[in-house]
Formats: structure tokens, C-alpha cells, sequence
């Protein structure tokens, strides 16, 4: 099998590999470099914007860069060995063998001098090729590949997703409208000097938004591709929300009980926090889904998919958030009912609690319409500053034109100038729930080791590039 696994490049660099080498696919060179780095417990620095490329030429020129990417796809001194591997990861490496030794078949004797760039990266998605949204499958940038082995909802909006039900409505015009693809020009709001600064800077500030369109449209770009992209956005967020609007509505009284609520609040921490993993885990399912229906998605490469899912996941969760917020009463729709912050008191963490109420409460001050939450939500996901993608290029350009979809959206249903601005100025806010999520799930990994190898795979995959989990003694 060693000798089968060498067609597959160096996860790292590209390079020819030489089997699995703690935990991922990877030549001898990315594997010395990897072991002296844990042996001398290295604390490397990079000395330009802690994003350098990393492949076969320059892996060498900065440490720093190379043992994060070596982190980020999954290496780790504790990695089972190959033998111990479930089922599914070997039938996952298998499959990946497989369609590398068939790629250089069909590509001849030159792309078999050439493997180090055989990797298959423009895959697009076909509904009903497969009973997965893609065929799409790599255990060694995800341990266990379960990103892209997710099943499609059923249409009738049945079957295994259920619910960490962040999902609903918080008011705002009907999503399901669609302007007029004959429109020729895209009327941009004219804001004040100081809205627009203000806007720049805090696109600036989040580091999520690399770029902040208000004149006309960017060489290449038609007002046409525009309103396709949003309709594919906008019927992407439609598809894979659980709940309508008005479904929602009917259940926003329905509430925990106070004799409810204490029962929660006796539950130990670690099966409240086993249930809270796995009701992010079934939201991260309909996230994916999102992102993968999104015109352009899948049209990047594998790596670049991941890494945004990995990193964005929990930001589009959290603007999902406030659909499913009752203002009124200050409670979230959780497994079915709503609840105020004080059924989850026995996590353990208020602050990061306190606070996710608190962005749901200000996200839906915003009163988003569905349109709106939908673009927006792909804008964050396509966010092109996350470390180690591969074509920076390619995802700006793709979010610049959910962005100017976003504006179009935004003018066209007659929203003030500071409603953008208000939305982005969320982002700092929501990255730093997410660094306190990592933060407590760290926290909790040290203290209940046993309970966090039990969270679901999905789970611990999303977040298993900032967190060391327990390694499992299954075969």
C-alpha cells in the first residue's frame, strides 16, 4: 500500500511522497522537517505576512509558514499510523490512489514525471451524480474527509439534518424575489464622504473584506453575472435553511419552561457540551451545503474549499443566528424551543455564551432581509485573507462580485447607506467568538479528554487545525 500511496504528492510541498507520515501524506523532506520541529519544540518566525507559499522550490525559506501548514492539514506527533485507521479513512485512501494512478494513465509518461501536480482541482458539483453533494474526498487535509461526504437535504426538507436551528427570520422582505436580469446598470446608494470612509475602514479593520466597491462595475463583470450570482446565493441560503420564515414565526413562543431549564442547567459539562458539538456539527452540515450550491464554489480547488469552509463555517453560523433570535424575550431557538442564555449555564462559559446572545441582539438590530443574510453570509465565507489558500486571485474576485451583489441588493430594496456598515462592523465581534469558542473547546479537551474524542468527526475535523483531540485506539 506504501508504494500506491506514493502516486499522491506531499500534502505540504507538492513533492513526491513517501507514505503517511504523522497523520498526512508527505515526502521526507516535510516529515525530518516536521519531527525536528516537534523534537526541538521550535518557535519559528516569519519574517513578511505569515502567508508564504509553500511548495517544492521555496518550502525552505521560512519555518514558520511551513510548520503551520503542516499543523493546518492535520500533522501531528500523535497521529495513529495507517493500520489503525477506520474503515472509511482507508476506503477514502484507496479511493484517492485510485484516481491518481488513473489521472497518470490517462495523462501519459509526462504526467507521470510531472505527479507533484496531479492533484484534481476544478470538480464541479452535479446533483444526482452521486448520493454525496461531490465526489470530493481527501483524509489528509481532513482526517477523515467528512467536509466533502455530506448527503444532500431531501427535498422535502426531512432526513438526517436536524437542527442546531440557527436558522429563521428576524424580518426583512421576502428572499424568493429576484430583480429583472434586464437591468443595465447597478444605481449604487451615494453615501456621505465620512459613511464611506467609516465603511472602508471597517472593512479594512475586519480583515474579512478585502475590497469595498461603490463605483461601477470591475472590468469583466456584467450586471448579468451579478443577478445570477445572487439568485444562485440567494436560493443556495433558501434550500438549505430548515425553517421558513414564517415557520418560525409560529414557534417563537414556544420556551423552555423554568422546570426545563434547570434540568439543563444540572446536566454535567461534558454532555452539555457533547449536545451543543452536535448541534453546531448538523449546522456546519447545512453550511457546506451552502457554500458548495454557490456559483464559483466549486469551482476553486479542494484545498481552497476546505480551508474556507473550515475557517468560515462558524462565522456564516453565527449571522444564521439571529434568524432564529427573539428580541423581545432575549432567547435563541435551540433543539426545537427557544432559550434564554441561562439554559446553557452549565458549559461552563458564560462569556462566550453572554456574548453570542449579545450578536444575535445586535445582528438583529440590522433587520437583514433573507436576500441580504444570504450574500452577506458568502461574502464572509469567501473571505480570500484565510492562511494557506492557494488562488488568493481567483476567491477575491469571486467575493468582490457577492459584495457588489450584497450593494445591489442592499440599494435595490432601499436601504439606508450605514446598513452595510452596521453589518460589517460585526465582524470583529464574531471573529472574536470564534477565537473564544477555540479557546473554551481547548480548555474543555484538557480537562474531559474522554468526552472530546466522542464529539462528532465533522466536529472535531472543522476544529481539529487549532486543537489537539485525543487520538482514537480503534482499528
Amino acid at each position: 500500500m506504501r508504494a500506491q500511496i506514493e502516486v499522491i504528492p506531499c500534502k505540504i510541498c507538492g513533492d513526491k511522497s513517501s507514505g503517511i507520515h504523522y497523520g498526512v501524506i508527505t515526502c521526507e523532506g516535510c516529515k525530518g522537517f516536521f519531527r525536528r520541529s516537534q523534537q526541538n519544540n521550535a518557535m519559528y518566525s516569519c519574517s513578511r505576512q505569515r502567508n508564504c507559499l509553500i511548495d517544492r522550490t521555496n518550502r525552505n525559506r521560512c519555518q514558520h509558514c511551513r510548520l503551520q501548514k503542516c499543523l493546518a492539514l492535520g500533522m501531528s506527533r500523535d497521529a495513529v499510523k495507517f493500520g489503525r485507521m477506520s474503515k472509511k479513512q482507508r476506503d477514502s485512501l484507496y479511493a484517492e490512489v485510485q484516481k491518481h494512478q488513473q489521472s497518470q494513465e490517462c495523462a501519459g509518461v509526462g504526467a507521470r514525471e510531472d505527479n507533484g501536480n496531479m492533484v484534481d482541482h476544478s470538480r464541479p458539483y452535479r446533483r444526482g451524480s452521486s448520493t454525496t453533494l461531490s465526489d470530493l474526498d481527501d483524509i489528509t487535509t481532513l482526517p477523515e474527509g467528512l467536509l466533502f461526504d455530506l448527503p444532500l437535504t431531501p427535498e422535502d426538507g426531512g432526513g438526517e439534518y436536524c437542527n442546531l436551528d440557527m436558522l429563521g427570520g428576524s424580518g426583512g422582505s421576502s428572499s424568493s424575489s429576484q430583480s429583472s436580469p434586464e437591468q443595465t446598470n447597478l444605481d449604487f446608494v451615494d453615501g456621505n464622504h465620512s459613511s464611506i470612509k467609516h465603511e472602508y475602514q471597517l472593512l479594512h479593520d475586519s480583515g474579512l473584506f478585502s475590497h469595498a466597491i461603490l463605483n461601477p462595475l470591475p472590468e469583466g463583470c456584467s450586471v448579468l453575472e451579478i443577478e445570477r450570482i445572487t439568485q444562485s446565493v440567494v436560493k443556495s441560503h433558501i434550500e438549505t435553511s430548515q425553517y421558513s420564515t414564517e415557520e418560525l414565526k409560529r414557534m417563537a413562543w414556544t420556551l423552555y419552561s423554568p422546570e426545563e431549564t434547570r434540568s439543563y442547567q444540572t446536566k454535567s459539562a461534558e454532555v452539555m457540551w457533547q449536545q451543543c458539538a452536535i448541534h453546531i456539527t448538523n449546522a456546519i452540515q447545512y453550511v457546506v451545503e451552502f457554500a458548495k450550491r454557490i456559483t464559483g464554489f466549486m469551482d476553486l480547488c479542494q484545498n481552497d474549499q476546505i480551508i474556507l469552509l473550515k475557517a468560515g463555517c462558524m462565522d456564516v453560523l453565527l449571522i444564521r443566528m439571529c434568524r432564529a433570535y427573539n428580541p423581545i424575550n432575549n432567547t435563541l431557538l435551540f433543539d426545537g424551543k427557544f432559550a434564554s442564555s441561562q439554559l446553557f449555564k452549565s458549559l461552563g462559559c458564560d462569556d462566550l455564551v453572554n456574548s453570542v446572545f449579545d450578536l444575535a441582539k445586535s445582528l438583529s438590530r440590522t433587520q437583514m432581509s433573507e436576500e441580504e443574510m444570504a450574500l452577506f453570509s458568502a461574502a464572509v465565507l469567501l473571505s480570500p485573507d484565510r492562511p494557506w489558500l492557494t488562488d488568493v486571485q481567483k476567491i477575491q474576485k469571486l467575493q468582490e462580485k457577492v459584495y457588489l451583489a450584497l450593494q445591489r441588493c442592499l440599494q435595490k430594496e432601499g436601504a439606508s447607506e450605514e446598513k452595510l456598515a452596521k453589518m460589517v462592523s460585526k465582524l470583529p465581534s464574531m471573529r472574536s467568538i470564534c477565537n473564544l469558542h477555540i479557546d473554551k473547546l481547548e480548555f474543555f479537551c484538557l480537562v474531559h479528554p474522554e468526552t472530546a474524542y466522542t464529539f462528532p468527526p465533522l466536529y472535531r475535523e472543522v476544529f481539529g487545525s487549532e486543537i489537539t483531540f485525543p487520538d482514537s485506539t480503534e482499528g
